[in-house]
């Protein structure tokens, strides 16, 4: 069966550890939506800190799987899939970070808009890796105006994120609290997984996941090397995640995905 539709992790897969894109890799990713096929990123970003990345490369907008499932789009953003937090789950966790721990920088991601409480250091570094723009909000006062999360996310100390993820995770059952790095923090319906939304698009275009491939590096892309059949994991993936994979590229510093699309002649 022939291959239809490219899925791609960003942090660690599409970018470069500097974020930057090789040239291979906007080569390949190109290349791919020249041949008629759909390439698209499947992220924990916002879909504007996902389009910064097209623009830069001079590529059209993508389909978009944003917040690892939770917000899906089509390539001319039209939203196929929206999962928020439940409301009060979402008031009473926000208040159970405050109540509980200091030094934490906490946002809320809903659709298209990124809020936080104040922009400290950490979202300043953000602001400045993804520019995306921070609205500074009262949490509480959105969740009243039924303005919802789709993902709360904590930036923090490492220590602090495992202490976070282990007693949320306990009391907040219903919810996905999960690490997707040593100081960061997400929180998402039970719901969301990168392939509930890989499900939801392939439904809207009519693909099999057979005629589809899924580049990953980490452990927030198990779900979806596990969901598709053509996976590949690059060459920096720690040993588990390529366990995991059909396949290993090369890393993203030397233009793995790239390096799998030739070897196959997909490109």
């Amino acid at each position: 069966m022939s291959v239809k539709i490219i899925f791609s992790d960003i942090d660690g897969t599409f970018l470069a550890n500097d974020k930057s894109v090789t040239s291979l890799t906007e080569k390949a990713a190109k290349a791919v939506v020249e041949k008629g096929l759909k390439f698209v990123f499947v992220s924990a970003r916002m879909p504007e800190a996902i389009y910064v990345i097209t623009d830069n490369i001079g590529m059209a907008h993508t389909p978009i799987i944003c917040y690892s499932g939770a917000y899906v789009l089509t390539e001319d953003e039209k939203v196929l899939h929206d999962q928020k937090i439940p409301a009060l789950d979402a008031k009473n966790i926000l208040e159970e970070m405050s109540k509980r721990w200091e030094n934490i920088s906490v946002s809320c991601y809903v659709g298209r808009h990124w809020y936080v409480k104040n922009i400290d250091e950490r979202i300043e570094k953000e602001i400045f890796n993804t520019d995306a723009l921070a609205e500074v909000e009262n949490f509480s006062e959105l969740i009243d105006k039924n303005i919802i999360p789709n993902k709360i996310f904590v930036r923090c100390e490492p220590s602090t994120c495992a202490e976070m993820e282990s007693e949320l995770g306990k009391i907040f059952t219903n919810l996905n609290v999960v690490r997707s790095a040593p100081h960061l923090l997400e929180v998402m319906d039970k719901s969301v997984s990168k392939a509930t939304g890989i499900e939801i698009l392939l439904k809207h275009y009519g693909i099999s996941k057979n005629e589809a491939i899924a580049f990953g590096d980490n452990y927030n892309d198990i779900e979806m090397l596990k969901y598709i059949p053509q996976s590949v994991a690059m060459g920096n993936a720690p040993e588990e995640i390529k366990k995991i994979a059909a396949a290993v590229t090369d890393s993203n510093e030397d233009s793995g995905i790239y390096t799998y699309l030739k070897k196959i002649g997909l490109i």
